[in-house]
């Protein structure tokens, strides 16, 4: 067990009141999780400021506490640590305390707008099918080498993150291949950590609730970059503009990948069918079971990743023939009437028009497109009117509904999205998502395309601050099923 002076080693101590040899059991920054000789952290937030539940932590048996101003009136028996920022001492701590775990893994990291999901996961795929154990933390799923976990962030607190690692590099795991949000980034989630590379993806107008300005968006992606250590690889996709940008000031190795221009590594949708793509990359051809170039680009960035790790890159390209698509990720249903939906999970601008540029490339002479989309309540308010002009100028119908409308109105929504469209687009507004797909499959007549975007994999719809179970898969089934197709 661990105490507070070596817990603290490579943390900016301001002053302490204390024994700074106290044991440390645990880490937390909930007070109502704490446990007797734990360590509680006083992490100021956007809705609430931990200091104020330091006096609860102590009650209920915090030995050690981690803040940004120490409290006037301290505990005997308490040792208190003041510190400039709680979230990077939280974080230097909790990788200290589970043993520097990213050391013991070849840890990469991926960020960008939209395909993080996607490229994590199939990395975590692909190096599985090499041969080595993996793990992933991910939107979707947490993956420890021997357990799955249900996904709640992104990427998860520091303290849960390195416990994860530590249960990772204890099962064996050679590799895990983790999605970096711009909110862990900036909130120094994954300080401490050891990156054996980054991948960027792309970066597209989403979380300005949140960051306030684009420029301060990309920012946050930049820092991925910029504190990547001398000794890992940075790969960058130039065919976004920003691609260039991200890499300009870090130390690492940096790698190009592109689909448009010259690159380190380059790849060209040679076929594109309903069952799948032919790429050529780096000039050997490969079948994968995805659509779209958005999934090449995807795909490219999972190859350049394997060559940066050392790989070898024919039974790269042979893993990446059998790999399939993420849950949720232009997933398709097919009715018996040739009738499909396609549930995707695009929730900003680029990823909608992405996934139906892809649609578009497939889609045959007289075979309509009804797309049904929505925007999440009490996030990004400037994305909502964009998302529905891009649906309309596709759509053969446009069905606009609720996401996971929250704490706002679902009809306040639908106006933030309908605003400033064209007496002549063609839509519908339905806020029961329910009764919107219900109505997009009586819409829709035999070998039509339906695209349910914004949720994918999520199997729940958050209304107030409830979840409600809903799954858009098992709703168009049934609906499906319902109208005999």
């Amino acid at each position: 067990m661990k105490n507070v002076e070596q817990l603290t080693e490579s943390v900016g101590v301001r002053r302490t009141v204390g024994d700074m040899h106290t044991p440390v059991h645990a880490l937390t920054y909930d007070s109502r999780t704490v446990g007797d000789g734990d360590c509680f952290f006083a992490v100021v937030g956007s809705v609430s400021d931990g200091h104020a539940y330091i006096g609860q932590a102590i009650e209920r048996g915090a030995r050690t506490v981690v803040c940004q101003t120490i409290p006037a009136q301290t505990h005997d028996g308490v040792c208190y640590v003041e510190v400039d920022d709680t979230n990077a001492a939280m974080a230097a701590m909790a990788s200290a305390f589970y043993g520097d775990p990213s050391r013991e893994l070849k840890l990469v990291g991926v960020t960008g707008t939209n395909g993080k999901t996607t490229i994590a996961t199939l990395l975590c795929d692909l190096f599985e099918r090499l041969g080595y154990k993996a793990g992933l933390i991910s939107t979707v799923v947490y993956r420890t080498g021997v357990r799955e976990i249900e996904s709640t962030h992104t990427t998860p607190d520091t303290i849960r993150l390195n416990a994860m690692l530590r249960e990772m590099a204890d099962n064996g795991c050679q590799y895990c291949f983790m999605e970096c949000s711009s909110h862990s980034i900036v909130q120094e989630r994954i300080r401490g950590l050891h990156f054996a590379g980054g991948l960027f993806t792309n970066i597209t107008h989403d979380h300005l609730d949140y960051h306030k300005t684009f420029a301060e968006y990309i920012r946050a992606k930049k820092l991925f970059f910029d504190n990547l250590p001398a000794d890992a690889f940075a790969i960058t996709n130039i065919d976004d503009r920003n691609g260039r940008v991200m890499v300009q000031n870090t130390r690492a190795a940096v790698r190009t990948l592109s689909l448009r221009s010259m690159a380190d590594f380059r790849c060209k949708v040679v076929e594109m069918h309903l069952d799948g793509m032919l790429l050529r990359i780096d000039g050997d051809e490969v079948w994968v079971d995805f659509l779209g170039r958005f999934n090449a680009s995807n795909l490219l960035t999972v190859y350049a990743a394997a060559m940066m790790l050392g790989q070898e890159k024919q039974q790269v390209l042979t893993a990446m023939s059998t790999l399939h698509p993420v849950s949720g990720r232009f997933e398709y249903i097919r009715a018996a009437d040739g009738t499909t939906a396609v549930v995707d999970y695009a929730h900003t601008p680029d990823a909608l028009e992405n996934v139906i540029e892809t649609i578009e490339e497939i889609r045959r002479p007289g075979q309509n497109l009804i797309v049904l989309c929505g925007c999440g309540g009490d996030r990004d308010r400037t994305k909502r009117p964009e998302m529905a002009q891009i649906a309309v100028k596709y759509a053969t119908t446009a069905i606009f509904t609720s996401d996971n409308p929250r704490t706002e109105d679902p009809e306040a929504i639908l106006r933030d999205m309908t605003d400033g469209l064209a007496p002549e687009a063609r839509y519908l507004k339905i806020a029961d998502r329910a009764e919107a797909i219900r109505t997009a499959v009586m819409l829709s007549r035999p070998g039509d395309i339906i695209l349910l975007a914004g949720k994918g994999h999520e199997t729940y719809q958050i209304i107030g601050a409830e979840k409600h179970h809903f799954d858009d898969r098992e709703q168009v089934r049934k609906e499906f099923a319902a109208a005999k197709r």
